[in-house]
């Protein structure tokens, strides 16, 4: 399929150029800031909080909704001037479309998290950074010593024993309003088609859900999801992400039970025959050799479960680079304060949020893949086709009159640049406890968050900068970056300015800039390779002479406090402000 499409047969009526609302008072927000049981709650709080724009006009879900949010997410924009969006907040508004073309009585919602405050309002604070520092006083908890100190400790014990989820019945569970288990068709909720090219409709914020074949541990990730039809989809899971691995290990499992010989030996080949998952499973032996007979392996399935709508802390953890033994319910449990409450599927061994507004149950069956793609991603590019597993479903709930929640990526900024800056923000105490030199990151939107990390130390010894890039690429999601700038703790990483003054003027590059190889993500059409490519770091601290520097090192210009201060004294004087 090469996703060029007809034009659209009718035109959009634009947004005004303005949108007013009124702002709430810091109190009124913090009244807001609570836990939200359910997406509908959450709309109904942006509606009362001004950060809501209802759009009543007829418009398409192919392209039409998605060039009406690109305009509006860009609100604010210093580098790019869309028409329609001048004279709102950065990020504008949440949207809410009620009259879908060919889509009678559903809505889409969109943009939610759009926006500094929406994104704090979605995790219930008036700022980030004060999850963060939840989660630094959770990590930096002693064992405590005589009664009085584990009496102290008690709630923050309560808080972490709020976060389990919790499971209810079917008959309390809203996502089982309706149950399809036959004649049921994908196509009839408003999928997006995004961008001129894509492949075809995607399913672009889904939770999805599947369970760790060793562990048996819950994991929810987020992975953009073509619709092929009305009863399958393509599973977009990167080869790094861990529903992924997931899949690898039922594989592997499924090898195993099938080896000619050794089990483990088996394990191997399947991995080295298939790539880690990438290609189709073949019939015959592997390598010409009878180590495992991979046509055997056909038709065994791996159980999904695919949640759509669900309340804004669970949506939201679903993207966070969490470790894999640590369940994402337990992660949208503490940022919300209290239990995600939970109902097991109809068709499959999963248990999915009960307040989804759709729920889609299903399988992947080991060793079936599709061209999938291509796609409009947060690159500001197309990725190309490439092959993934492929979602059969089996059983579709809902809730009645479905809100269909989405959200759509292109050139920054856009909705998750947001979504990305959070993550920046709240794990940024994790990062600080594996590489505690670290004062702060910035991961500029414009550098789609894995293209560039810049990171300030406090520097200590000679090399350090270099040892901080390498231990960079050793975390988790984090070794997908392509770009890392190391500076000194008194440069501000947030002040792009200031850091492209500092980059510029600090480095000697054949000296301070070190390349290497690695995993790539798979989004990087650069890359020599899909998935493996070169990363670069750059040390761009002062240099020392234990670092063989032996020149002397000019001081910044800076005036002196004396001189300030008299300035800062006689200012409103002047009249420049005026």
């Amino acid at each position: 399929m090469t996703g060029n499409f007809e034009s659209v047969p009718h035109t959009i009526n634009p947004l005004p150029d303005t949108l007013e609302f009124e702002v709430p008072d810091k109190e009124s927000v913090r009244e807001q800031c609570v836990a939200y049981n359910d997406l509908r709650e959450w709309i109904a709080a942006l509606d009362k909080a001004g950060e809501l724009k209802r759009i009543t006009e007829p418009v398409s879900p192919r392209l039409e909704i998605s060039e009406i949010t690109d305009r509006v997410s860009k609100a604010g924009s210093n580098s790019r001037t869309i028409k329609g969006a001048q004279g709102y907040a950065p990020g504008g508004p949440a949207l809410l479309f009620e009259n879908i073309t060919g889509h009678p009585g559903h809505k889409v919602f969109i943009n939610q998290f759009g926006s500094e405050r929406r994104m704090a309002m979605a995790l219930g604070v008036d700022n980030l950074e004060e999850i963060a520092q939840r989660i630094q006083a959770l990590m930096n908890t002693k064992a405590p010593e005589g009664l009085l100190n584990k009496l102290k400790m008690l709630p923050q014990v309560a808080e972490l024993t709020r976060s389990f989820p919790k499971t209810v019945s079917a008959k309390d569970a809203p996502c089982k309003q309706v149950i399809l288990r036959d004649n049921f068709n994908l196509l009839d909720f408003p999928v997006l088609t995004c961008w001129p090219h894509d492949g075809g409709p995607f399913i672009t914020l889904p939770c999805v859900h599947t369970r760790d074949p060793r562990s048996g541990k819950r994991n929810i990730g987020m992975y953009r999801m073509q619709v092929y039809d009305g009863q399958t989809t393509g599973m977009h899971w990167q080869r790094q992400k861990v529903a992924a691995e997931h899949y690898r290990e039922a594989l592997r499992t499924a090898a195993a039970a099938n080896a000619v010989a050794d089990p483990k030996a088996a394990r191997v080949a399947a991995m080295a025959e298939t790539s880690g998952g990438a290609y189709t499973i073949p019939d015959g032996p592997i390598g010409g050799l009878p180590q495992v007979q991979f046509g055997n392996l056909k038709g065994s399935r791996m159980e999904v479960a695919v949640s759509i709508g669900t309340d804004p802390a669970t949506t939201f953890s679903a993207i966070v680079p969490a470790p894999p033994e640590i369940e994402e319910y337990l992660i949208a449990g503490f940022l919300r304060g209290k239990p995600v409450e939970i109902v097991k599927c109809e068709t499959v061994d999963l248990e999915v949020p009960a307040n989804s507004e759709i729920v889609l149950e299903g399988y992947v069956e080991l060793g079936e893949l599709r061209l999938e793609g291509p796609f409009g991603d947060h690159t500001g590019y197309y990725t190309m086709q490439d092959q993934y597993p492929v979602f059969h479903i089996t059983c579709i709930t809902h809730r009645k009159d479905p809100i269909y929640a989405a959200t759509i990526v292109g050139k920054p900024p856009m909705e998750d640049a947001w979504m990305g800056k959070a993550v920046e923000r709240i794990f940024l105490p994790m990062m600080k406890m594996t590489i505690p030199e670290i004062i702060d990151i910035n991961l500029p939107p414009e550098g789609v968050f894995h293209n560039l990390m810049i990171v300030s130390i406090r520097k200590s010894y000679p090399g350090q900068a270099r040892k901080v890039m390498s231990a960079i690429w050793s975390l988790g999601q984090a070794m997908f970056t392509k770009c890392v700038v190391v500076v000194d703790e008194d440069c501000d990483v947030q002040d792009l300015g200031e850091v492209t003054l500092r980059v510029t003027n600090n480095i000697d590059p054949e000296r301070d800039i070190q390349f290497t190889l690695g995993p790539i993500d798979s989004l990087d059409h650069a890359s020599r390779q899909p998935n493996y490519g070169s990363k670069m770091g750059i040390d761009a601290t002062r240099k020392w002479k234990a670092e063989g520097f032996d020149r002397p090192w000019p001081a910044m210009l800076e005036m002196d406090r004396e001189t300030k201060s008299k300035i800062d004294a006689i200012w409103a004087k002047l009249g420049i402000d005026r």
